[in-house]
């Protein structure tokens, strides 16, 4: 039926017309997607129209989790602190390797032929202004994190701190100082920058081309048409939505939670009668949900557009206000300073994966003459920094991305990646010089003021028993944590006059906020920011400009702070929503209330139950639920390629239609036939045999022994290898097993690329080998059933190359050729005969 009526259309040609494109696209979903529907007679907005797979299945696994973390937080963050773990020391590389790759592809693709392709019909023009764009993608994208990480985090690559690791630059006693300071504001560069957006920008251009140009739902899962085809219309796609829609709540859910708690610590550092606890965090959580649910309820255009709006107009006033009440040429200094030792470091620093220090100190380092091995940087600092950031933001990708999408519609690829990636990232770059150089300056001035950081146990200091008021020797045992004062304490309290025994200190250490760290010079508040988390450190910061200004910033910083939280949910909700009714652009009212009541009920019930180990926990969950996204963003830059070549070729020839294997990759999931997957199954085990079988048929061979001996040998080696590991405990077996199951999967690879090349299938040898690496029982099959079906025609004889086709590319399927007969000899087996060469393209996976 859909067929029949986009050719009806095309050859009226209709595409043209944006009410034709939007009917198409609509009958697209409604005829494809698993629907649940009810139209109120009356109230519209009492509509219901959902996916109900997709919708239920997402609540009901969110529910299960939030109860598990309620019931025991502790247990659930140590178990994902522990998976988080493991997957930095396992996978370090993938996710420092991945990120580089991403931000390669994006670049190449900004400055491509593919660059000037439209996200929508060639006549779409952008529904938003440059500001407003800019303005809400920036403020869903960023949240509330530059806030509190733009002081923070460089002052935590500056100096040493005693809840977190060091990295190797503070480690080494004798870098120079100023290089130090350098260098921790280029970090933190690194970890806001290109690499950081540029997984916004992957998912929002696959997901804008193939919605606004394709016609398809505004859902993750069309993100793989152009890999998988109509097989995303069914559980596979709906498996994909369902993925995405609880790593956006745990996200969401996330952010407020601890966003709350960060708001309720600015309340207290402003008002000190408004005590830090849990009551009050539920009421920030309840006060940002309503107002996100108005919102959302308003829409796109009247809610979500003026809340971000504003949100950025308070962030560029705090910006420029700070910069011009400090040290502008400071500022402006360091700002093009750090942008080309930025620009001089960025290959570095985005390869160095940290690998010396995960794998112990440096043991002998004084016998080869070097510095003491206490010098290096701590292992974890990679799982602790980068590696945490990118999951973060690999997390965030699904909602971001799809919500950068939404908006983005009649831009081309170029304006997109301007906007959500050049753009954010040079403005995230000013404002973290802009406070995190005034955090450094200050740092540096209360140094030179002589304030420490001591460690007062305020919670205690009433505690002191009445006869040991006199007793200055006992009093560390209550005034510090864990009973020792540290030098910084010991100092204070010996220079303390005791006329008044320990009231007198007890009523400073209490009515003087950060007594110690910080001290009154005129009007102007110094404070030594290192002592105190990241949350009060922006919160001093905006002190330090004087008792009226101070108050000011401080005050229009909560409310900016606000409004980017609600920006977070409103925009979270929305994308939920659409995911959940299968990519409706307009869903219906009580579906837009019903999830934002669900993220602030998640947010309350895991504050109110488990505290703060329970966000963590939940935080850590989404982190780790990150890992296969790392895959699948690279997947999605296959995606893209693919799907622009194919736009290319069609706009060039619009009959042009590839050859194609007899059956998919994942027909034996996907149509459920019995006998594809008996098939699959079966070659789990007899893969070997059936793979020595094609390659004999591709190579004339009537004796197809050698190539089933050889697989059969090296697929058996990796269970076998293993065993002997294990059971025998002889180190290294493991690395054999491995070693054998890559030579199987090149044999495999082989083969299905020989394949292609007889046949004419469009591919390239590195999709062929992820793909066999992974799925080889199913390659073995679709290979098979491609042979069996009569597709392979070769001739026996030498083949005639004048006869080929004129667009024949020889040198490349040469080249190519040669590849594969290096990679069998390798093994110690090459083809008895070569292949029928055949035109080969380079832009199809399957």
């Amino acid at each position: 039926m859909l067929k029949r009526l986009e050719t009806r259309l095309t050859n009226q040609n209709m595409f043209t017309d944006d009410k034709t494109s939007m009917c198409i696209r609509r009958e697209r979903t409604q005829i494809t997607n698993f629907w649940f529907k009810y139209t109120h007679p009356k109230y519209e907005h009492l509509s219901i129209r959902l996916n109900p797979l997709t919708t239920f299945t997402s609540l009901f696994i969110i529910i299960a989790f939030i109860i598990w973390c309620i019931c025991e937080p502790q247990h659930a963050q140590d178990i994902f602190l522990e998976l988080k773990k493991d997957i930095t020391h396992l996978f370090t590389w993938l996710y420092i390797g991945s990120q580089d790759i991403r931000t390669v592809f994006i670049i190449w693709l900004y400055f491509s032929k593919y660059g000037k392709c439209k996200l929508g019909k060639d006549n779409d023009e952008p529904e938003f202004s440059d500001a407003e764009w800019f303005s809400m993608l920036f403020a869903c994208g960023i949240g509330i994190g530059l806030f509190f990480f733009s002081v923070s985090e460089p002052l935590r690559h500056y100096t040493i701190s005693d809840t977190l690791p060091t990295n190797r630059y503070v480690s080494d006693a004798y870098m120079p100082d100023n290089t130090l300071a350098q260098i921790a504001l280029t970090i933190t560069y690194y970890h806001w920058g290109l690499h950081a957006w540029v997984v916004y920008c992957v998912v929002g251009i696959i997901l804008a081309f193939t919605s606004f140009r394709w016609d398809l739902p505004l859902t993750m899962k069309s993100c793989f048409y152009p890999l998988i085809g109509e097989k995303i219309f069914g559980w596979l796609g709906d498996s994909i939505d369902i993925l995405s829609i609880i790593t956006t709540i745990f996200g969401v859910c996330t952010s407020l939670g601890i966003g709350a708690i960060q708001v309720n610590a600015g309340l207290n550092f402003l008002v000190p009668s408004i005590s830090v606890s849990t009551p009050v965090q539920m009421m920030i959580i309840w006060t940002i949900t309503f107002c996100a649910t108005i919102s959302v309820v308003s829409g796109l255009r009247r809610g979500i557009r003026r809340i971000s709006q504003a949100s950025f107009i308070i962030g560029v006033s705090l910006l420029l206000v700070v910069l011009f009440l400090d040290q502008p040429q400071y500022i402006l200094n360091l700002f093009i300073q750090t942008i080309g030792f930025y620009i001089q470091n960025i290959i570095q620093l985005s390869f160095h994966t940290d690998a010396f220090e995960q794998l112990s100190p440096s043991y002998g380092a004084k016998d080869r003459g070097r510095m003491d091995s206490t010098s290096d940087g701590e292992s974890n600092w990679m799982n602790e920094w980068t590696v945490f950031y990118w999951s973060w933001w690999i997390a965030w990708s699904p909602f971001v991305g799809a919500f950068i999408a939404k908006i983005s519609r009649g831009r081309t690829i170029r304006e997109f990646i301007h906007g959500a990636l050049t753009a954010p990232v040079l403005f995230s770059f000013f404002w973290l010089t802009v406070f995190g150089g005034s955090g450094i300056k200050m740092e540096r001035t209360a140094a030179e003021r002589g304030l420490c950081c001591p460690n007062w146990n305020t919670t205690y200091l009433t505690l002191i028993p009445h006869d040991k008021i006199d007793d200055k020797e006992s009093w560390g045992e209550y005034i510090c944590d864990g009973g020792v004062c540290n030098p910084c304490s010991a100092s204070l309290i010996d220079g303390h006059q005791f006329e008044n025994g320990y009231k007198n200190l007890t009523a400073k250490i209490l009515g003087t906020a950060g007594y110690g760290s910080t001290v009154m010079v005129g009007n102007q508040q110094i404070t030594r920011l290192s002592c105190h988390g990241k949350e009060a450190m922006w919160f001093y910061l905006m002190a330090s400009y004087g008792n009226i200004y101070g108050s000011v910033l401080s005050v229009v910083s909560m409310f900016g702070l606000f409004l980017y939280l609600l920006t977070s949910s409103d925009s979270g909700s929305l994308i939920i929503d659409t995911l959940a009714s299968n990519g409706d652009n307009e869903p219906p009212v009580t579906q837009r209330i019903f999830w934002a009541l669900v993220e602030g009920g998640c947010a309350t019930s895991l504050l109110a139950a488990g505290g703060q180990s329970a966000l963590v926990a939940i935080q850590t969950a989404s982190i780790v639920a990150a890992f296969p996204y790392t895959l699948i963003l690279n997947i999605l830059c296959v995606s893209i390629y693919i799907a622009l070549v194919q736009e290319s070729r069609n706009e060039n020839d619009p009959n042009y239609d590839p050859p194609a294997f007899s059956i998919g990759l994942l027909d034996f999931v996907t149509t459920w036939q019995p006998r594809l997957m008996k098939e699959t199954l079966k070659n789990v085990f007899l893969g070997p045999y059936n793979c020595g079988k094609c390659l004999a048929r591709i190579n004339h061979s009537k004796h197809p022994f050698v190539w089933q001996i050889t697989l059969s040998m090296l697929l058996i080696g990796l269970p076998v290898f293993y065993a002997i590991e294990i059971q025998l405990g002889i180190p290294g077996s493991s690395s054999i097993a491995w070693t054998c199951y890559l030579g199987f999967v090149f044999y495999v690879t082989g083969a299905r690329v020989l394949l292609r090349l007889a046949c004419k299938i469009p591919g390239n040898m590195i999709a062929d080998f992820f793909i066999c690496l992974f799925l080889w029982p199913t390659v073995v099959v679709q290979m098979k059933e491609h042979i069996d079906s009569g597709a392979l025609n070769i001739v026996p004889h030498a083949p005639d190359h004048d006869s080929l086709d004129s667009r024949l590319d020889k040198a490349s399927i040469d080249s190519e050729m040669d590849n594969i007969a290096k990679l069998y000899s390798s093994f110690g087996t090459t083809s008895n005969s070569q292949p029928q060469k055949t035109e080969h393209h380079e832009n199809s996976l399957v």
